[in-house]
Parts: C-alpha cells; sequence; structure tokens
C-alpha cells in the first residue's frame, strides 16, 4: 500500500509577484480553500495517511494552515459557529503531516531526494499541487491501482497541443491497455520537432524507493538544479516504469491563467455559490 505522499513546496512563486512576496504560493485561495490543501484532500481520499511537505524558507504559512489552531477554535466555538468550526478542525485531522526544510531550490529532484530518511525503503507518492486535479475517482487513487497491478513507478500524463510539449515532459511509450503506457524514454521540454509523442508527464507520480538511488547519481544540470526526470530516465534502465492517462480535468494554478480559470470553474461548482455567480457571469457586459 502507498502510505506516504511528498509535497513539494519549496519554490519562490515567482510568476505570481508581488502576490507571493510575503505568502507562499501553494496557500493562495482557489474560491475559499488553498491550492495545497486541495491537493493534501486528494491524498488522503486515496487512502494516505502521511504527508511530507517540503518547505523552504517564507513557508510557515503552510505548518500553520494544518496545525490546530486554539485562538480560531475558541472564538468560532464562542460564536456559535460551528460548521465553519468543524471545517477548520478538519484541517489539522487530515493526516499526519511531516516537514522538511530544502535550503536550496534545487530542482524537484532534489526535493523528492530530501525525503529519503523520512521515507525510508517503501513506494510513494509525489503531489505537485500546481495541478489542481478534479475527477470523480481521486488521481492518486487511480495511479495507486495502477501501481498495485504492476508494482513498478507510474506517472501521470496526459495529451497536450503539440505546440505546448515544449513546457513539459514527454513520454515516448507503448500502450498496452486503455489509457496506460510503458514508458521507453522521457525527454524533459523537447523541441516540438523532437518529441516523441504529445503525452506530457503532469504532478502525479507513485514511485518506488530505487527513485533515490538514481536522484543520487543525477548530475546537476541548468542552475544547478537535479531534475526528477532525469532520475526517472536512470530508473527506467534498471525498472519498468508506466504512464497512466488519468480521467480527471487538470488545472495548471501554477499559471495566471490556469489559476484563475479553475477559481471560475470551481465556484461555479460549489453549493450555496455557483448559482448566484452563475447569474452574475451572465450579467457581464464583455466589450
Amino acid at each position: 500500500m502507498i502510505k506516504k505522499a511528498i509535497f513539494p513546496a519549496a519554490g519562490l512563486g515567482t510568476r505570481f509577484l508581488p502576490a507571493t512576496k510575503a505568502q507562499p504560493k501553494e496557500m493562495l485561495p482557489v474560491v475559499d480553500k488553498p491550492i495545497i490543501q486541495y491537493a493534501v484532500e486528494e491524498a488522503v481520499n486515496s487512502g494516505i495517511d502521511e504527508i511530507i511537505i517540503v518547505t523552504g524558507r517564507n513557508k510557515r504559512a503552510i505548518e500553520d494552515h494544518f496545525d490546530i489552531s486554539f485562538e480560531l477554535e475558541y472564538f468560532l466555538q464562542k460564536k456559535g459557529e460551528l460548521d465553519l468550526l468543524k471545517q477548520v478542525r478538519e484541517i489539522s485531522e487530515l493526516a499526519t503531516v511531516y516537514y522538511i526544510r530544502q535550503k536550496e531550490p534545487l530542482g524537484l529532484g532534489h526535493a523528492v531526494l530530501v525525503t529519503k530518511e523520512l521515507v525510508k525503503n517503501e513506494p510513494f507518492a509525489v503531489i505537485l499541487s500546481d495541478d489542481l486535479i478534479v475527477s470523480d475517482v481521486p488521481c492518486i487513487k487511480q495511479m495507486i491501482e495502477i501501481y498495485e497491478r504492476y508494482k513498478c513507478s507510474v506517472i501521470a500524463v496526459e495529451k497536450v497541443p503539440r505546440e505546448e510539449v515544449k513546457n513539459y515532459g514527454v513520454i515516448a511509450g507503448k500502450e498496452i491497455d486503455d489509457g496506460i503506457y510503458q514508458v521507453t524514454d522521457l525527454v524533459e521540454k523537447p523541441l516540438i520537432e523532437e518529441a516523441p509523442s504529445d503525452l506530457a508527464i503532469v504532478g502525479r507520480y507513485i514511485l518506488t524507493p530505487g527513485i533515490f538511488y538514481m536522484l543520487e547519481k543525477v548530475k546537476p544540470g541548468r542552475g544547478g538544479e537535479i531534475q526528477l526526470t532525469d532520475g526517472l530516465k536512470l530508473l527506467l534502465e534498471k525498472e519498468a516504469i508506466y504512464a497512466y492517462e488519468f480521467k480527471g480535468k487538470r488545472y495548471d494554478t501554477g499559471s495566471k491563467l490556469g489559476f484563475l480559470i479553475a477559481s471560475v470553474e470551481l465556484a461555479l461548482k460549489r453549493e450555496g455559490l455557483g448559482e448566484q455567480f452563475r447569474e452574475y457571469l451572465k450579467s457581464l457586459r464583455l466589450d
């Protein structure tokens, strides 16, 4: 069983400056919930009960969010705001949460590598909260089912327009079942004409502990960063890796446009808010 999930959250969030100058990007709210909470809830709803958040400087707000807030709970109790009190308590009771510092932002591979002693010798999930995925069955739960079938690393992929492959890691592989591919190669941000497919890697992974030994061998690239894709390429020489075209809708909340789209679409689905918001949008005159 997959019981641990890593959440890299040490990035500087430069695409959202100045909003992220003094608060973590992961704490920006989509409707009324921080981006990272959606991802943690996905993990918990997939059966994961140990959350490892890789943080950096100025990320204290993430720790406070998943901690107990005695003053706030007392205030809500005193005012009789029991529904809000329930919501606040549920956040601190979601799972066991551990924090570890990535002292320098040295790439996704390095963020995974610093968790080696916490994960130990067992398979684990990696979830990038920028990719907010809405689905009937949680995306990570879908991937755990694939892992249980093959007992190998599984990476989430989705088809993207050919002109966008340069923004992603891309796989080459053979489809062996509906939406399941045995990976033969991985290419980080290829040129359009050199991309092996239109299947882009997105922010969900189930990894075997062998990835740690491969990441220790990876030579740092541009900016001294250790890329997870490079570690996966080395792992592929030793173990099979599968890619899974997950069922659900992904919002790239790491971009301003994706963040706005997610905010609008999730607000429209929110009970007690969606109907009024829809009527407001209909009333807009877009000149």
